[in-house]
């Protein structure tokens, strides 16, 4: 799968023409964006030689259970295990994506609450919103795959990389799981 793959059923949103088509394309793109920070996260989690396929049930379980990770968490986690920082794998248009993602973030908060926006947002604000989750993921997803190989849209990212020297190039090591839980903890929580 890729971004034009996952971003498919937005696009058939989109294209219904449906009373609710902007405010489910952004619930369905905010929803796609944070899954692939998680499984950018979790694919580097699991390159290092600690971690085999029977640890994957432990290293899902593990991440799980923090329920005050959200996706601001997720990028901190990928930042201070990753040596280049998302804002520089997004590049020049960081800034404008990253407040437009907070922004996202901000309204889905109050709309999957059945909370009214202050700004009683519309279908041309809610798509232009999904536009920009979409280029935030395909611009992210680009520079991952040209650092990694791996643009967080394969359906599992718990397979390890063709380099099997990726995990040298990481900020810190798991030896275990219990090292992730630490790391988790120290960087990852609201």
């Amino acid at each position: 799968m890729d971004v034009d793959g996952e971003f498919k059923t937005v696009d058939a949103v989109i294209g219904s023409k449906a009373d609710t088509s902007g405010v489910d394309a952004f619930a369905l793109s905010l929803i796609k964006a944070e899954r692939q920070a998680r499984k950018l996260f979790t694919h580097l989690v699991y390159q290092f030689p600690a971690f085999s396929g029977k640890d994957v049930p432990r290293l899902r379980a593990t991440l799980e259970a923090y329920k005050s990770v959200y996706f601001g968490g997720v990028l901190a986690g990928f930042d201070a295990l990753y040596p280049k920082p998302i804002e520089t794998l997004i590049g020049p248009d960081y800034q404008r994506l990253k407040a437009r993602m907070d922004e996202a973030s901000g309204y889905r908060n109050k709309i999957f609450h059945g909370q009214l926006t202050a700004l009683s947002l519309g279908r041309p604000d809610l798509l232009s919103l999904a536009r920009d989750i979409r280029t935030w993921c395909e611009t992210l997803g680009g520079a991952a795959f040209a650092e990694f190989a791996y643009d967080g849209f394969a359906r599992n990212s718990f397979n390890k990389s063709s380099n099997s020297d990726l995990w040298r190039s990481l900020k810190v090591e798991f030896k275990c799981v219990d090292d992730y839980k630490e790391f988790i903890k120290a960087h990852m929580r609201r």
